[in-house]
C-alpha cells in the first residue's frame, strides 16, 4: 500500500473510469468506477532490434487491448540522437522518470569508441537514484532447462558503483607498463541490495544465497558481507546460505530445484544474469528491473524495465526475433502503477504470454515458426480473451 502511495503521488492527469469496451472480444470488462490516476510511462526509443521489440511490448499495453489509458511520454535514445545531443536526451529522460516514477527501455547501442556517447544506462541509473538490478530466470513452457533447473532464481545486484564507472588508468611502458583501476562501493547501497534481496526472497519463498568473496576483499567486498548478514537477521523467516561468489557458481546446479535469490556487486551480478537466464531456455525469457530509491530502502521512487538481452542487429527488419523479454517488462512495470487496473493488466498479460507458449505458439529459438509479429498477435488475442472472461 505504502509503495502505491508513493507511486500514485508521482502520477498526474486524474481521469474517471468507464465501462470500457474490449476490441475483438465480444464482451465488455467492467473498469473501476472510482477516479483514478492515469498512469504516466516514460518510453526510451533505441537501436536496431531492440527498437522493433519495444515497439511491439507497446502493442500489448495500448488501451484498446488492456482497456486503460497510459500516458505515454518518448524520447529517443538511439545513438544517433545521443550523439546529436551530446548525451542531453539521456539526462532529460531519466528527470522524467523521476518525475513519473515509470520507463520502459529498448536496448540501445553501445559505442566501442571511449571518446563518443557511450551507455545510456550507466548515466540513467546514476540520475534516477537507481540501487538494485532484479533479473528472473524462471521455467518457459516447452522449454527444458539446462542441467535440471526447473525453480525461479533472481539476480538482486547492485545498479551502480563497484567495478563500473571506475577510474583507470595507465603508467610505465613496455613490460613495466602498469594498470590501475580504483572502484568503490557505498554502505547505503549495500544496505539497499541487500534488504531488497531479502525481502524479494520472502515475497517469492526463495533462498538467500550466495555473497561475495569477503575472504580476499575484506574491507571492500566484506562491507557488502556485513550488510547481507545484518540484513539476515532483520529476517529470520528467510532462509539464508551465504557462500562465495566462485561457490556460488560452483554449487549453482547442485541447488537446481531450489527458489534462489542470488545478492551480487554490480560486475558479479552482470556475469551471473548472462549465465543464469539461459539455463532456462533462453535470455529472452525475463525482464530486467531496474530500482531507484530516495528516502525508503524498501520503496522504489522509479521502476524502469527492460529486455535484458542486446539490440540483435544481425536479426533487425527481419520479423522473427523474440518479443518475449519487452512484453514480459512492460507487464511487469504495469505491477508497480498505483491504477488498480493496471496491476490486473500486469497479471493478465503475463499469463497470457505463458498460456500462449503453452500452447505452441513460440518464435524460432524456442523452436517454435511463429514471428515476431505473429507471437505479439498470439499475446494480444490471448489477453483480450482473459480480460473478457473476467
Amino acid at each position: 500500500m505504502l509503495l502505491l502511495l508513493l507511486l500514485a503521488s508521482r502520477c498526474h492527469r486524474i481521469r474517471h473510469a468507464r465501462d470500457d469496451g474490449i476490441a475483438g472480444t465480444g464482451r465488455r470488462a467492467r473498469i473501476p468506477t472510482y477516479p483514478f490516476a492515469v498512469t504516466t510511462i516514460v518510453v526510451l526509443r533505441g537501436d536496431q532490434t531492440g527498437q522493433e521489440l519495444l515497439d511491439e511490448s507497446l502493442r500489448v499495453i495500448a488501451p484498446e487491448v488492456i482497456g486503460i489509458d497510459l500516458e505515454l511520454e518518448t524520447f529517443d535514445l538511439s545513438l544517433a540522437n545521443r550523439r546529436a545531443t551530446r548525451n542531453g536526451v539521456v539526462g532529460d529522460a531519466a528527470d522524467a522518470m523521476r518525475e513519473s516514477g515509470f520507463g520502459l527501455k529498448a536496448a540501445t547501442v553501445t559505442p566501442a569508441d571511449r571518446t563518443d556517447v557511450g551507455s545510456p544506462n550507466a548515466l540513467l541509473r546514476e540520475r534516477v537514484g537507481g540501487r538494485v538490478i532484479l533479473r528472473t530466470g524462471q521455467r518457459i513452457p516447452g522449454v527444458a532447462g539446462i542441467a535440471g533447473v526447473s525453480a525461479p532464481i533472481s539476480i538482486v545486484r547492485m545498479a551502480v558503483d563497484d567495478a563500473y564507472n571506475a577510474q583507470e588508468w595507465r603508467e610505465g611502458t613496455g613490460e613495466d607498463e602498469i594498470a590501475y583501476r580504483t572502484e568503490h562501493i557505498s554502505r547505503s547501497t549495500c544496505r539497499a541490495v541487500a534488504e531488497f534481496a531479502f525481502v524479494h526472497a520472502a515475497r517469492t519463498h526463495a533462498r538467500v544465497f550466495g555473497g561475495p568473496k569477503f575472504t580476499v576483499s575484506r574491507i571492500y567486498e566484506g562491507m557488502f558481507k556485513e550488510e547481507l548478514d545484518a540484513a539476515a537477521s532483520r529476517h529470520p523467516d528467510v532462509d539464508y546460505e551465504p557462500q562465495l561468489i566462485d561457490a556460488t557458481y560452483a554449487l549453482l546446479f547442485s541447488r537446481a530445484g531450489d527458489a534462489l535469490v542470488i545478492p551480487a556487486l554490480n560486475r558479479d551480478g552482470d556475469c551471473l544474469s548472462d549465465l543464469v537466464l539461459p539455463l532456462f531456455g533462453s535470455i529472452a525469457g525475463a525482464e530486467s528491473l531496474l530500482l531507484g530509491f530516495d528516502h525508503d530502502p524498501l520503496v522504489p521512487s522509479v521502476v524502469m524495465a527492460e529486455a535484458p538481452h542486446g539490440t540483435a542487429p544481425s536479426l533487425e527488419g527481419k520479423n522473427v526475433a523474440n518479443p518475449m523479454a519487452m512484453i514480459l517488462a512492460a507487464a511487469a512495470l504495469l505491477g508497480f502503477a498505483p491504477d488498480p487496473g493496471c496491476v490486473t493488466a500486469s497479471t493478465v498479460i503475463r499469463d497470457a504470454l505463458f498460456e500462449v507458449l503453452r500452447a505452441g505458439v513460440a518464435t524460432s529459438d524456442l523452436g517454435g515458426n511463429a514471428s515476431t509479429s505473429e507471437f505479439t498477435d498470439a499475446v494480444i488475442a490471448r489477453t483480450r480473451a482473459l480480460i473478457a472472461a473476467a
